[in-house]
């Protein structure tokens, strides 16, 4: 095939933004309800109580975790579910004599999980806009972030899709890696509160690096080193896509 088969590419992307408006209470709305619940009880509840740190209140420490959180639900669950029924249902045959290349069907993919993951943050970015909770040190860098962390969950979510027999195997990632990790990254505290052998192995969790970088391009404050947070970010979104170009050019689970 000659050139680049934009039009298919493209197909994948509309696709996703249709099946994403289709069930938007699932997909858009459940995500922007916990986000504003978190917000609320952070911001309203729990930070009235708490002096501001690193020289903003403390919804603005935490929103940039909140909002990665969702990014991070969000791309994993749209390229997971979408390549998971795809081969459900046998569509994934369809697609594999459909003149696209592996790059291209993985651009598709991602660039579907992108396209939810930007626009569930943009809502979350909107709401606590609402509570006052947004700021904006470095827009560069803050997209850049999210563009690696939506990549990364969304090679993750394809790499599970492939892997699961079953709906009850897709959610084994999210519930027992992906959540845990989260929670522990530091994205609801700062590890300056914790003994050091806590905080030593916390830098040890790469999701305290997702957060840290978008915390660092929203309020200014980092409490890693900036440039191997952004080194690790970029570095596992290119391992995880060079693992699913590997997995799709030798076909597993995709051709029978």
């Amino acid at each position: 095939m000659n050139g680049i088969n934009w039009i298919g590419m493209f197909t994948f992307l509309r696709k996703g933004m249709k099946r994403t408006f289709r069930v938007a209470v699932q997909t858009l709305v459940a995500p922007v309800v916990s986000s504003a619940l978190y917000i609320f009880i952070f911001g309203t509840v729990i930070g009235t109580k708490i002096d501001d740190f690193a020289g903003v209140p403390y919804i603005s420490f935490v929103f940039p975790g909140i909002l990665m959180l969702a990014i991070i639900n969000a791309s994993f669950s749209s390229a997971s579910s979408a390549l998971y029924f795809l081969r459900w249902g046998r569509g994934i045959e369809e697609v594999l004599i459909a003149p696209l290349s592996y790059t291209e069907m993985i651009i598709g993919l991602i660039s579907e999980s992108l396209g939810r993951a930007l626009l569930v943050a943009f809502l979350i970015l909107g709401v606590g806009a609402v509570f006052g909770a947004v700021q904006l040190q470095n827009p560069a860098m803050f997209i850049v972030y999210v563009l690696a962390i939506a990549t990364i969950f969304a090679s993750l979510g394809i790499i599970v899709a492939l892997w699961a027999e079953s709906f009850e195997q897709l959610q084994v990632m999210n519930t027992f890696v992906i959540t845990p990790l989260t929670y522990l990254g530091g994205i609801f505290y700062s590890i300056t509160f914790l003994p050091e052998l806590a905080a030593q192995i916390t830098r040890l969790n790469p999701f305290f690096y997702f957060a840290d970088g978008i915390r660092s391009s929203m309020i200014g404050y980092s409490e890693a080193n900036s440039e191997v947070g952004l080194l690790v970010t970029l570095g596992l979104a290119l391992c995880l896509l060079v693992v699913v170009k590997y997995l799709f050019s030798i076909g597993w689970k995709i051709r029978y």
